[in-house]
């Protein structure tokens, strides 16, 4: 889908500022912070319902997973989403926008950390590069003691702030990789469905327990005194509520789109690239001062940002190499009849449809080799669109491989 890294940077950029306006107006409650993160997932169903034929799979698989596992996984990353957020909203209350959006660039870090012991991913020494980076990047702004335009903030405060955003986190980066594995291990596939649903109940848990946590906390009683006292009046206060719950739901759409299309790592490092927007606008909505220490750290936190998508670029490389697809530094002629099927792109198609012809399957087997892969909406096309689709991703006239189909 066209437009899901536009949503993802535009929906988390426009919540973190609305977040931050909450507190400078007035706002004090945190749990009811955390609980706009979460309870607009309502507004994904029109969507779900609108996309699911789009994404339409006709792949079946032998193993249903068992509610009782099903369920499981969504109570336990449920109930991290909710403390990952609760952390994330007391960092937003102690912290300028600026340091805390930058301080939420080693979330990278972290999901790679946590990927290399949960999901077998390789630490190469760009990897490393990267996690250095943004692990100094993050390090360098504990020491930059500052204070917000509207309140006067302790040195104890500000490194609670710190603490809590960087468990913040850490606990989306653990989130990232537990859903991988989840998807791999648990669930055994990782359809439009199947990530809908896991958001979808994911939210539902993590929405309960911020409601918990709000009436126990007795922060509820102090709500209405709280609107009334808002500076931008109440219409403004419940406004920015109800908008704040929206664009999160956004970022979320987004973010959605471009796990099923590519992959939740890609998803990630795209909510990383567009994290250096928010202090950049911080600077001028809140007046954020953007010191050299700052300047180093955004600087630093892109550096590893770079490295860590040149990894993934090669990682694609090797892997279309290793399916024996030509790059497109060196494309091979598709009529070389006496290559081998592994350095012939037309000899792999041919062993994927004379498995399985007209299948979602086909597609899935396609993805890895040619990198951008298929279109899913083809799944419900003719053999010949299928072809036709086939012959595009590789650059190749179809009729110079179609009798390999018949």
């Amino acid at each position: 889908m066209k437009g899901n890294q536009e949503l993802q940077v535009i929906g988390q950029s426009a919540a973190t500022i609305l977040g931050r306006l909450y507190y400078e107006n007035g706002g004090n409650s945190k749990w009811l912070a955390t609980i706009v993160q979460l309870v607009g997932f309502p507004i994904l169903l029109p969507y779900y319902l609108l996309s699911v034929k789009t994404y339409t799979t006709t792949q079946r698989d032998d193993k249903i997973t068992s509610l009782r596992n099903r369920a499981l996984v969504y109570i336990v990353l449920g109930l991290l989403l909710g403390a990952a957020c609760y952390l994330y909203s007391i960092g937003l209350l102690y912290l300028p926008v600026s340091t805390l959006s930058l301080i939420c660039t080693s979330q990278l870090a972290f999901t790679a950390f946590f990927s290399y012991f949960l999901n077998s991913q390789k630490l190469t020494p760009i990897i490393l590069n990267s996690l250095f980076l943004l692990t100094i990047s993050s390090t360098l702004l504990a020491f930059n003691n500052e204070e917000s335009n509207s309140k006067t903030v302790t040195k104890g405060e500000y490194v609670k702030g710190f603490i809590c955003t960087l468990g913040a986190s850490a606990g989306f980066g653990l989130l990232l990789s537990l859903q991988q594995l989840a998807f791999r291990k648990v669930l055994k596939k990782q359809n439009f469905s199947e990530v809908m649903d896991m958001i979808i109940y994911m939210s539902l848990v993590a929405s309960c327990v911020s409601v918990v946590g709000l009436f126990a906390s007795s922060e509820w009683k102090t709500l209405s005194n709280e609107m009334e006292s808002y500076k931008l009046g109440q219409v403004s206060y419940v406004m920015n509520l109800v908008w704040t719950a929206i664009t999160w739901q956004v970022f979320s759409i987004g973010g959605t789109g471009l796990i099923f299309e590519l992959s939740s790592l890609f998803s990630n490092a795209i909510s990383v690239l567009g994290l250096p927007v928010v202090p950049l606008l911080a600077v001028f909505i809140f007046n954020d001062k953007m010191n050299g220490l700052k300047v180093i750290s955004m600087i630093l936190a892109i550096w590893g940002f770079i490295s860590y998508v040149y990894q993934q670029y090669l990682d694609g490389k090797n892997l279309k190499k290793s399916h024996g697809i030509p790059t497109t530094e060196s494309l091979d002629p598709p009529e070389a009849e006496g290559s081998s099927g592994q350095s012939n792109p037309l000899k792999v198609i041919q062993k994927v449809v004379e498995r399985e012809p007209r299948t979602t399957r086909v597609l899935k087997d396609c993805e890895a080799p040619f990198g951008k892969g298929l279109p899913h909406r083809y799944t419900t096309y003719s053999t010949r669109t299928i072809r036709r689709t086939i012959a595009k991703t590789i650059n190749t006239p179809m009729l110079n491989f179609e009798p390999i189909f018949e």
